[in-house]
C-alpha cells in the first residue's frame, strides 16, 4: 500500500461505520475475471421496510425529489411523508409494524393508481427515517451499490416473498389455493410446498450452500415449509415435536435443553446420507447469538460454502415488530467484519443484503404489474407482483464506489444471479418474471479498477422499548432530499414513447431499442381507462388509447423515463422522438399536418425557445443531453397540445444520478 492510500485508509476510517477491516479491504484493487472471480455470495434478508422509508431521503435515488413520481403520489389522503424523528411516540428505534398483508398490499396499490396507502395501512404508512437515523445503512450505500428499482416480489407479507427468494416462485398451498399469505407458519398442520427449491437444485448439481441460523430464526427459513423439509425434520424429531419450530420454542423455555439437544442429535444421526446433508445445510440451528459467530468461524476456517443464506434471529431481524434498524446494523457490521477479516473470503465474495417486504410503509414508485394476459401472474383479478420497492444493497470488491443502479429487479433476481454465477438452472421463475426483472449482474463492474470513496462501529443499541405508531404533524411539508448525485450503473434500456391523434384515439408506438425488455406503464389521467395499462416492450409495442373531446396521460418506466400526452380532438400536431445513445441526442421533429402555421413553445434544460412548423411540413430539433451526462427533461407546447418528454440517454457506460 502506498503512503498516499495509507493516508487515505486512516482518513476513511476515522470518520466510518464501518468495520476497520472493511477499508482495509477497500485498500486493494479488486480480483479481475468477471463473474469467475466469485467463489462466495451472501444472501442477507431482512425484514419488512420499504425503500422510500429507509432511502426517500439519500441523495441520488429516486426518492423524494423523483421528477418522475405519479401525480400527487406523495400526498396519500392529504397526509405527506413525515420524519420518525420529531413524531410524538417514543424511541424512533422501536416504531411498530402495520398491515402487510394480501389484502391489505392491493388496497394500498389500488390497481395501480397507488393511491390507498393511508386508507389501508393507517397514517404512519408515510413515516420515513433519514441519515441521522440510519448512519450505517447509509454508508453502506455511500460506499458500495444500492438499487433503487429493486421491489419485494408480491404484495404481501413475509412467507411468500421468501418462497421468491429460496426458489425464484411462490407456488400453491396444499389446499390449492395460491400461496400468497403466511399459511405456512401453522407448520404442524400445514403439509408443506411441493415445488422444487433451489438449495435442492444446488444440492442436486453439486454446489455447496448453507442456512446460517439461531434457534430463534422467527420462522424466516422457508426451506423449512417445503415437504421435502418437513419430511426430514419430523424424522429427526422421531414423533417428540411436529416441527423444528415447535421444538426450538419448547427448547428455549426448557430446564434440561442439554438432553432435548442429544435427542435430536440421535434422530438427526438415523437420517439417510442424503437426508443428513440436507437437514446438516438447510435446517441445522446454532444457539441465540451465535449466528454471526458461526458464520465467521466458517470464513476463517475455509468452510464458506459457495451460497450462504443468512436468516437472522427476530431481535437481529429489523423488523419493527420485533427489531430495530440498529441491532440490524449491529448484525450486518459482524457479517462484513467476518468476511473482510479473511483478505482471500472478501475478495471472492459478493454479499447482498435486502428486505423480503415492506411491511405497510409507504413507498412512492408504482411496481410493475403483468399484462392481464400473463396468467400465471395473476390470482383472480389480482396481479401476483411485483411488490413495492425495498431496500437492496450490492456489498463487493465490484460494486464500490456509491453507485446507484435504477434496474427492475425483485428476489427473483438473486435466484437468477446464482443461476448465472453457477449455471444451475431455475425453472420454477416465470416467464415475465424473466421478462420484467434483470439478474442483478448490471449492479457490478468487473472490468474498470474501483473508485474509493471518502467515507466507528455503530454504537449500542438502546434497549427495547414498546412499539408505537408515528402520527404526522399538524405542518405538513414536502421532505428534501439531500442535494447532490451519485454515480449511476449503465441500464440495458432505451426507452421512446410518440403518440398522434387519429379520429378519437392517441396512436401510440412504444419503443426499446436497449439490449434487454423494459417495463412501461401509461396512467389515463382523463379516464381513458380505468386502471393504468401495462407494456413489456421488448423493441416496439403499438397501442391505442380511445378519448372523448380531450386526452390527458402518462407514459412511464424505469429511471425517469416520462411522456406526457396532452391534447384534443380533431388535433393536426404531434411530437415524435428517437434516442441515439452514441451520440447522446434526443432527435425531436415536429410535425404540422394542418393547413395553417403552427408554432411550438419549447422549454427544458435551461432552454427556451419557439419553433414555427409550416403546413404539412415538419421541423426536426436535436437535443443534446451530454452536457447533462444523458439527461433530458422537455416540455413541447401549442395552444391545446402538450407533450413532456423526460429519461436518460443510455450509451453502455456510467453515468451519474439525475
Amino acid at each position: 500500500m502506498s503512503v498516499s492510500r495509507r493516508t487515505l485508509l486512516t482518513a476513511a476510517v476515522a470518520g466510518s461505520l464501518l468495520p476497520p477491516s472493511v477499508h482495509e479491504a477497500l485498500a486493494r484493487e479488486p480480483r479481475p475475471g468477471g463473474l469467475s472471480a466469485i467463489k462466495h455470495v451472501v444472501l442477507l434478508m431482512q425484514e419488512n421496510r420499504s425503500f422510500d422509508h429507509y432511502y426517500g431521503t439519500l441523495r441520488g435515488v429516486r426518492g423524494f425529489s423523483d421528477r418522475n413520481a405519479l401525480d400527487g403520489v406523495f400526498s396519500q389522503n392529504g397526509v405527506l411523508p413525515f420524519p420518525v424523528r420529531g413524531a410524538a411516540g417514543g424511541d424512533v428505534q422501536y416504531i411498530g409494524d402495520l398491515d402487510h398483508s394480501w389484502d391489505g398490499g392491493h388496497r394500498a396499490l389500488r390497481g395501480g393508481w397507488h393511491d390507498g396507502w393511508v386508507p389501508a395501512k393507517t397514517p404512519a404508512t408515510m413515516a420515513f427515517y433519514d441519515r441521522q437515523d440510519l448512519p450505517f445503512h447509509y454508508e453502506l450505500a455511500d460506499t458500495f451499490t444500492v438499487c433503487d428499482a429493486y421491489h419485494c416480489s408480491v404484495p404481501t407479507s413475509t412467507s411468500p416473498n421468501r418462497n421468491y427468494w429460496v426458489s425464484g416462485y411462490t407456488g400453491f398451498e396444499p389446499s390449492g389455493a395460491r400461496a400468497v399469505t403466511n399459511a405456512a407458519y401453522a407448520e404442524s398442520t400445514h403439509a408443506g410446498y411441493s415445488w422444487t427449491t433451489y438449495a435442492e437444485r444446488l444440492q442436486d448439481a453439486g454446489k455447496s450452500w448453507r442456512v446460517y441460523q439461531e434457534w430463534d430464526n422467527y420462522q424466516d427459513n422457508n426451506l423449512e415449509f417445503f415437504v421435502r423439509f418437513k419430511q426430514i425434520a419430523r424424522k429427526a424429531l422421531r414423533g417428540t415435536f411436529p416441527s423444528l419450530d415447535s421444538f426450538y420454542a419448547a427448547l428455549s423455555q426448557s430446564s434440561s435443553p442439554a438432553e432435548m439437544l442429544a435427542h435430536l442429535e440421535e434422530g438427526v444421526a438415523l437420517l439417510a446420507p442424503d437426508e443428513r446433508a440436507l437437514y446438516d445445510r438447510a435446517l441445522r440451528r446454532v444457539r441465540p447469538g451465535e449466528l454471526t459467530a458461526s458464520f465467521r468461524a466458517d470464513v476463517e476456517a475455509g468452510r464458506l460454502p459457495q451460497v450462504s443464506y443468512l436468516v437472522p434471529s427476530s431481535i437481529d431481524s429489523e423488523h419493527p415488530g420485533a427489531s430495530s434498524p440498529a441491532a440490524s446494523a449491529s448484525l450486518t457490521y459482524q457479517v462484513l467484519d467476518a468476511l473482510a477479516s479473511v483478505p482471500e473470503v472478501w475478495d471472492s465474495t459478493a454479499l447482498f443484503i435486502t428486505y423480503d417486504e415492506n411491511d405497510g410503509y409507504f413507498d412512492h414508485v408504482p411496481p410493475p404489474l403483468p399484462p392481464r394476459e400473463v396468467s400465471d401472474e395473476y390470482v383472480g383479478d389480482r396481479p401476483l407482483g411485483l411488490g413495492p420497492r425495498v431496500p437492496m444493497t450490492v456489498v463487493s470488491p465490484w460494486t464500490v464506489g456509491g453507485y446507484v443502479n435504477s434496474q427492475v429487479f425483485d428476489h427473483s433476481s438473486t435466484t437468477r444471479f446464482l443461476e448465472r454465477w453457477l449455471g444451475v438452472s431455475a425453472p420454477e421463475i416465470s416467464a415475465w418474471r424473466r421478462t420484467v426483472c434483470g439478474d442483478l449482474t448490471s449492479a457490478f463492474d468487473f472490468s474498470r479498477r474501483a473508485r474509493r470513496p471518502l467515507v466507528t462501529e455503530p454504537g449500542p443499541v438502546p434497549p427495547a422499548s414498546p412499539r408505537w405508531r408515528p402520527a404526522p404533524p399538524a405542518d405538513q411539508r414536502m421532505p428534501e432530499q439531500e442535494p447532490g448525485v451519485r454515480p449511476a450503473r449503465p441500464l440495458p434500456y432505451q426507452p421512446d414513447a410518440s403518440g398522434s391523434v387519429v379520429g378519437g384515439e392517441v396512436r401510440l408506438a412504444l419503443r426499446n431499442s436497449g439490449d434487454e425488455s423494459v417495463h412501461l406503464a401509461l396512467y389515463p389521467y382523463a379516464g381513458e381507462f380505468e386502471f393504468p395499462v401495462h407494456f413489456d416492450v421488448r423493441s416496439s409495442v403499438d397501442f391505442a388509447v380511445p378519448f372523448a373531446e380531450r386526452y390527458r396521460f402518462t407514459v412511464v418506466g424505469p429511471n425517469g423515463f416520462r411522456r406526457e400526452f396532452g391534447g384534443v380532438r380533431g388535433e393536426s400536431v404531434a411530437v415524435e422522438s428517437s434516442v441515439h445513445g452514441h451520440s447522446g441526442v434526443l432527435s425531436v421533429t415536429l410535425a404540422n399536418s394542418g393547413t395553417s402555421d403552427v408554432t411550438f413553445s419549447v422549454v427544458g434544460d435551461g432552454r427556451d425557445f419557439k419553433v414555427t412548423v409550416r403546413p404539412g411540413k415538419r421541423r426536426l430539433v436535436p437535443w443534446l443531453t451530454a452536457f447533462r451526462h444523458g439527461w433530458y427533461d422537455l416540455t413541447v407546447s401549442s395552444e391545446g397540445f402538450h407533450r413532456r418528454l423526460a429519461g436518460h440517454v443510455e450509451n453502455g457506460r456510467a453515468s451519474i444520478s439525475g
